[in-house]
């Protein structure tokens, strides 16, 4: 087996045991790099030396006997994690040559570690997508069928992962954009609760909505990564500052005792049949390790896709702001006067949807709307976290489809905004209502695409959902495959 096939577990045991180094790895990870990437289009930056330097530190403390569980393990980070001294883009033609001058908390809790940082990967410009088409410089490609979606916005670290490249990677979630990926690729994707990863250094879409999380092969190595990146950050207002527990201690076997809640407005019209096939299948596998099957009922679905795409859009409205031409990023030199300087720095920076976002939320907060559209959409969002509080009294983890369907091609529904937005539908409501979810893999269509299963707990309840996720791992027992496109 190449190192580069290699799970974060798997590695670092064969490292703690003196077979692999971490430069060995390193090595391999960017040898895998070089000859793939051209295919699966998924990193924007590739950092060779420094990513060698940082493994040959990691190894001289794995020699000392005292590394951390990270220590010497290659990750990709999506582009809108600030890195300091590395270019970060977002995504966007508006920060192509910004190169922050301080790390984000999660970057630095990783170099803290001892975490070799292979580079940064593609992403829908400022996160705002659901296939990584929108991104300015390159469209990451599903590595199990070329020339279909990786997902998005996090679509480049799904790719990286899915098609060994690298281990593990972080990207970040506003309304699926962790999860989505995840199952669209066939690796492990979690969006945290609201509050328990710190956002200090994420470049902003949404910030009531925006979480950090990792992509990973399998539950075990999303248990090391959330280990790795929770906790308490006076630097985010919004962190929360509480015990944060050892995820591996919940990967055990056996769900007597537990609830799982089947949401059955998720399982309405427009679910592709192969979806509902193996979801069926991954609530007989919980049923079969112990777990009481409930019906539950989350009765404001169907206003999810409408509340979020006002309050995320107005967020982002006010967020986008400062891309003004004035202090960083890109500036129009053509322009004589202050205020045609402003419109054609924004109209030439900003790519297509991120301005019809822009958009739509301005015109949300404006006076006279904003009763009628933002304010509204918060209340009914308090009405969405009252569904799952409700749905939580009755079970302990709920199950149900990440992605109404498989990926599509690239290009399918580019010239189809709605079509796209609803490609999020089963998502959007665990941020609306900051709980963590995550996305495991379930099975393939027939087609050979990857379709994940989704699995949402109550608040601060990561535990609960990586106990249930190990369970339904080991259960369903899916046989390694290579993607095709490698």
């Amino acid at each position: 087996m190449n190192p580069y096939e290699l799970t974060i577990a798997q590695a670092t045991g064969q490292m703690a045991a003196g077979s692999l180094s971490s430069r060995e790895w390193t090595q391999s990870c960017l040898e895998r790099i070089e000859a793939i990437d051209d295919k699966i289009k998924a990193f924007l930056v590739v950092k060779p030396e420094q990513a060698l330097l940082q493994a040959d530190a990691a190894d001289i403390i794995r020699a000392r006997g005292d590394a951390e569980p990270l220590c010497g393990v290659p990750l990709s980070l999506k582009d809108l994690l600030c890195t300091k001294g590395t270019v970060t883009t977002c995504g966007s033609r508006m920060l192509e040559n910004f190169i922050p001058p301080y790390d984000a908390t999660v970057v630095e809790k990783l170099k803290e570690q001892g975490a070799v940082i292979l580079g940064k990967v593609a992403m829908d410009e400022f996160a705002m997508g659901s296939s990584s088409e929108n991104c300015a410089f390159r469209v990451p490609e599903n590595p199990w069928k070329p020339g279909f979606v990786s997902g998005g916005s996090s679509g480049g670290s799904a790719a990286s992962v899915a098609a060994s490249e690298c281990p593990a990677s972080l990207g970040s979630d506003t309304g699926g954009s962790i999860r989505q990926p995840a199952s669209l690729c066939g690796i492990v994707g979690m969006k945290p609760t609201y509050g328990l990863v710190s956002r200090y250094g994420l470049v902003a879409f949404a910030s009531s909505l925006d979480q950090i999380g990792p992509l990973t092969r399998d539950v075990t190595d999303c248990a090391l990564m959330m280990n790795a990146i929770s906790g308490h950050d006076p630097k985010d207002s919004t962190s929360v500052n509480r015990q944060i527990p050892d995820f591996c201690t919940s990967l055990t076997k056996g769900l007597q005792g537990l609830r799982i809640g089947v949401p059955q407005e998720y399982f309405g019209e427009g679910l592709h049949p192969e979806v509902r096939a193996v979801v069926t299948r991954g609530i007989a596998v919980l049923r079969e390790a112990g777990a009481a099957i409930i019906e539950v009922s989350l009765p404001r679905t169907d206003y999810c896709v409408a509340v979020y795409y006002l309050i995320a859009t107005a967020e982002a409205s006010s967020n986008l702001a400062r891309y003004d031409g004035v202090s960083y990023g890109f500036r129009n030199l053509e322009s004589q006067a202050l205020m045609e300087m402003y419109k054609e720095t924004r109209s030439q920076g900003f790519g297509a949807e991120v301005k019809r976002r822009i958009l739509i939320g301005t015109y949300a907060l404006s006076a006279g709307y904003y009763d009628a559209y933002y304010k509204k959409a918060s209340q009914v969002r308090s009405l969405i976290v009252d569904d799952f509080q409700q749905a939580f009294d009755q079970c302990d983890v709920l199950i149900s489809p990440v992605v109404p369907t498989p990926a599509w091609k690239i290009g399918e529904k580019a010239d189809n905004p709605l079509a796209m937005y609803l490609s999020d539908v089963l998502t959007i409501s665990a941020n609306l209502a900051g709980i963590p979810a995550m996305s495991v893999p379930g099975g393939y269509s027939q087609q050979g695409l990857p379709i994940g299963i989704q699995l949402q707990g109550a608040h601060f309840r990561e535990d609960l959902l990586f106990k249930v996720a190990y369970n339904l791992e080991q259960g369903l027992n899916l046989q390694p495959q290579w993607p095709g496109i490698i």
